[in-house]
């Protein structure tokens, strides 16, 4: 069996090569792996989506929408499952996600101290966002609610780190080092990078008249 170190780079650079062969829908599939718990590099992939934005091999609309659907998608399908099977169930069937009850009544405890906000900054903080779903539908939270807070955090986080990715340009592989331990920052720019996503999509869409 390979080292943890070496199994890890080697799923980065298999997700890397995903996107690389299938574009928009890998983005898409491998989103709705990673938000319901396995083991990709969501941050890394957004990131290096950006990066094919900016040399061109991307275009900016499709890239957005498949990490904004594909994460939405992952989220969605989490909840649907919380509301289904109880806690019990998820935790004694999700060991291969990493879903402890320990982890649950962790994020049980930010969603009493934040309340639905937790669905929208929980995409922000890894071994968190995978959870947030479960738990949301879990405690029976309403569904447009869930849509709202959500889906409001998917366009952040993808933003976020697309335009990262495409502001970065050559260097964006240094933004796999920084996101250790500086989530605040990178929750700070989340605007800036909605900006920069609505900047790029109304470029993108005023080449195709």
């Amino acid at each position: 069996m390979l080292p943890r170190l070496h199994r890890n780079e080697f799923v980065k650079e298999a997700a890397l090569q995903w996107v690389v062969q299938h574009g928009y829908a890998g983005i898409f599939s491998l989103l709705i792996f990673g938000i319901v718990g396995l083991p990709v590099p969501d941050e890394l992939l957004l990131t290096f989506s950006g990066y094919l934005v900016f040399n061109h091999t991307l275009r900016p609309v499709p890239t957005f929408l498949a990490a904004f659907f594909g994460s939405s998608c992952g989220i969605t399908f989490s909840y649907l499952l919380g509301r289904i099977l109880d806690t019990y169930v998820i935790v004694k069937y999700g060991r291969v996600l990493h879903i402890t009850h320990e982890r649950i009544d962790h994020v049980h405890a930010w969603f009493e101290r934040r309340g639905r906000w937790v669905l929208t900054i929980g995409y922000f903080v890894p071994g968190v966002r995978h959870l947030t779903g479960y738990v949301a539908g879990v405690s029976k939270l309403r569904l447009p609610i869930f849509m709202l807070f959500a889906y409001s955090g998917a366009f952040c986080w993808a933003a976020t780190f697309i335009s990262l990715g495409y502001f970065l340009g050559e260097q964006w592989r240094s933004m796999e080092t920084f996101y250790e331990g500086r989530l605040i920052i990178i929750g700070l720019v989340a605007v800036a990078g909605v900006g920069t996503i609505i900047f790029l999509i109304a470029r993108d869409l005023r080449s195709y008249r």
